[in-house]
């Protein structure tokens, strides 16, 4: 555990109030977010996630620095799967493109508040039993062999646990109502499948959790480093999804490189354990050398996917195989803002039956 300043935690916890509320402003009119308005975000988002670690390296010191680093870039890279699922899930219920950045908005706030419990309970079972390590090891192995058999694809947004029980509390009709998550019909309230899309977001985030909170953990057993790591990863993941839309399926390696990242983490889990609860002799994995494993991996990922194109594709961006998956920005119109969604919803198509 590193001696972390309470000063600290304040200037965090403040950092991340205002640029929520700064976000929240910039946006408070629903419209279509184009690739420069995405791109100068997500360099925000990075931007303050580098002056909060270098202010980490600065006043706690190196070693938490690069543990910051580490589990900041993991949990940026692991974030990805969650771009093709806010894809998917978009697609499934038809989200005007207007509206799906409020949507991830309240997904981000949702994230940082389970992220807390669930790195909090974490840290806390780590710390009394460390053999928990070995359970964590085999979560992310088990997540490896799913990525490689792809059975992530087979996720359903319709039937989502969350979904479902949202349709058992409250009524939800077909057709969108501008942001508005409930409207009265004939003297009730009704929800709007608006409201379903945020519990499907929230949903997929716990799903999520259950990679990622092992994952940081192997990195680091201090709760202010994997939280904050954590938040500011989860706080650039809706301009990252914007900045990317439509093409996410160009980094087809991408997904062989994830699954490689967490069966390495998985690894550093068994050793790190085994150190402390076999035998010292057993070696650890340092933190600098993962924090360079992933960054080389990600970058041999992202290398090859540009340079070898998945099969049949075209860079004809006309072509509407090409313009990304149903709810996101169309490729033809990524290098500017487009205008304006219409006023009308229903132009962006109906969405499935929610009810």
């Amino acid at each position: 555990m590193h001696d972390v300043p309470l000063w600290l935690w304040v200037v965090f916890a403040v950092t991340v109030l205002v640029s929520l509320a700064v976000d929240l402003l910039a946006h408070r009119e629903a419209h279509v977010i184009g690739f420069r308005e995405a791109a100068a975000w997500s360099g925000v988002w990075v931007g303050l996630a580098i002056v909060f670690g270098t202010v980490v390296f600065l006043v706690v010191g190196t070693s938490a620095g690069v543990e910051y680093t580490t589990a900041w870039l993991l949990e940026k890279s692991l974030s990805v799967d969650n771009l093709f699922v806010f894809a998917l899930i978009f697609g499934y219920f038809r989200v005007p493109r207007a509206y799906q950045h409020r949507v991830l908005f309240l997904g981000v706030l949702g994230a940082l508040v389970f992220r807390g419990i669930f790195l909090a309970a974490g840290v806390a079972v780590v710390s009394r039993f460390t053999a928990v390590l070995f359970v964590f090891a085999a979560i992310l192995f088990y997540s490896t062999y799913k990525i490689l058999k792809e059975e992530d694809d087979s996720f359903d947004p319709g039937k989502s646990i969350a979904v479902r029980l949202l349709r058992k509390i409250v009524p939800v009709r077909d057709d969108y109502a501008g942001t508005r998550f409930f409207v009265k019909e004939a003297g009730r309230r009704v929800a709007t499948p608006l409201l379903a899309v945020v519990a499907a977001i929230e949903a997929a985030d716990l799903v999520f959790a259950v990679d990622s909170v092992p994952a940081v953990l192997a990195v680091s057993n201090d709760a202010f480093i994997v939280y904050t790591s954590n938040a500011f990863a989860i706080l650039g993941l809706r301009a990252l999804y914007f900045m990317l839309a439509g093409l996410l399926d160009r980094f087809h390696y991408l997904s062989v490189g994830l699954a490689f990242i967490l069966s390495f983490i998985g690894v550093k889990l068994i050793l790190q354990a085994s150190h402390k609860t076999i035998s010292t002799a057993v070696p650890e994995i340092p933190s600098p050398l993962s924090l360079a494993v992933i960054v080389a991996v990600l970058a041999v990922s992202i290398g090859l996917s540009v340079l070898r194109p998945p099969p049949g594709h075209t860079d004809d961006r006309s072509s509407p195989d090409t313009a990304g998956p149903v709810g996101s920005v169309p490729a033809e119109n990524a290098a500017d803002d487009p205008p304006e969604s219409p006023s009308d919803p229903h132009d962006a198509g109906e969405p499935p039956d929610v009810r």
